[in-house]
């Protein structure tokens, strides 16, 4: 097992490589091309000034989060091939860098969804927060402006630009679609990349939808075990797997993450460990990431990756604002260190407490 560190670069990132290497747990980064359009093909020149900046700090790039995935692809418009094929040209040029993890997620219009991107608790901290009754009062047109203004000049991840100034557009076609409609162009899509992941060891991660429900009448499919199992099964490549977001998932009180894993571990890629507070229907508020402070076992989480054999890579996600650090949201320094360290206490007594008598074959 390998706790990372999630980084967006040096033009958009308040946290340092060089603070991230004092970690002495840390030894590899998660990071991406932030800067990129969605659907342009990332050049391998791109790659190498990214891998030297990071090496440089004495840390080793060990993956990327996200190769977004562009909205035609999603919605299964006519020009979705030419889209993959740059999305192919990506993956080949990410693979002959060396590069075998690949993040990323199929959520239509909008990635992930709260309504508060600093809810002050009692002690001074601040979470990110989700109230679905004041995210439908502002509905979806005036969502993005909304948290933008509560960003501190930060740019939000997973919200471009070229996407979201075709909102009502969107809106109006996928309110026709099903989720019949969406997992047939995510299999469409992995049919045709799964090739090239096969070729050059590349595991695709999908991540879970954030939360995991439809919003404004648009279908999502990422978001329950059902669903998970529908779409390994459907691109039976080893290649084809999954994030393991134990918020993104453990916010559906039907969602259990200790069953989830067990059923799918042989196709669990990658991790990450996010703790969270449900406070009612359709409202929740993410949480320091130890069990004491949300509704998520952590112990019990981390044990079963460990039972069934999970030795990939790991890393903290989204964490409090706290000690008066100013940064992007959910992506400050200080608690995910924090975090970061609980996971290694976690997974060191968990280690030594119970040694694996066999490990589990991953296919």
């Amino acid at each position: 097992m390998n706790i990372t560190f999630r980084w967006f670069g040096k033009q958009y990132d308040s946290v340092s490589l060089d603070k991230i290497r004092q970690l002495p747990y840390v030894k590899g980064i998660i990071s991406t091309l932030y800067g990129k359009k969605t659907g342009d093909v990332w050049s391998r020149e791109e790659l190498q000034d990214l891998r030297k900046t990071i090496e440089q700090s004495g840390l080793a790039l060990l993956g990327i989060e996200s190769v977004n995935v562009h909205e035609s692809i999603k919605a299964g418009f006519s020009d979705r091939d030419r889209y993959i094929e740059n999305y192919i040209k990506t993956l080949e040029h990410l693979g002959e860098e060396g590069l075998h993890l690949v993040v990323y997620n199929f959520m239509p219009v909008f990635d992930w969804i709260r309504s508060t991107l600093a809810k002050p608790r009692s002690d001074g901290s601040s979470v990110l927060s989700y109230d679905e009754a004041l995210i439908s009062s502002l509905g979806p047109e005036k969502l993005f402006g909304w948290l933008q203004g509560q960003a501190k000049g930060f740019l939000l991840p997973g919200w471009e630009a070229e996407r979201l100034g075709h909102v009502a557009e969107l809106l109006e076609y996928y309110r026709t679609c099903t989720e019949d409609t969406i997992f047939a162009n995510l299999v469409y899509f992995l049919k045709a990349i799964v090739p090239t992941c096969e070729k050059y060891n590349i595991k695709l991660a999908l991540h879970p939808d954030d939360p995991p429900w439809s919003m404004f009448g648009i279908p999502r499919i990422v978001t329950s075990l059902e669903n998970l199992k529908r779409i390994v099964q459907a691109v039976p490549s080893p290649a084809n797997g999954l994030t393991i977001c134990t918020g993104s998932l453990g916010v559906h009180p039907q969602n259990d993450v200790l069953e989830i894993i067990r059923e799918l571990h042989s196709r669990i890629h990658f991790v990450h460990v996010r703790n969270l507070k449900i406070n009612g229907p359709g409202q929740f508020d993410e949480t320091a990431h130890m069990s004491c402070d949300g509704d998520l076992d952590m112990y019990q989480i981390m044990k079963t990756l460990y039972d069934y054999g999970y030795d990939g890579l790991m890393r903290p996600d989204h964490g409090r604002s706290i000690w008066g650090e100013i940064s992007m949201p959910g992506y400050g320094l200080y608690d995910q260190a924090l975090g970061s360290a609980y996971m290694y206490g976690l997974w060191e007594a968990i280690t030594k407490d119970k040694p694996r008598q066999k490990e589990i074959t991953h296919g």
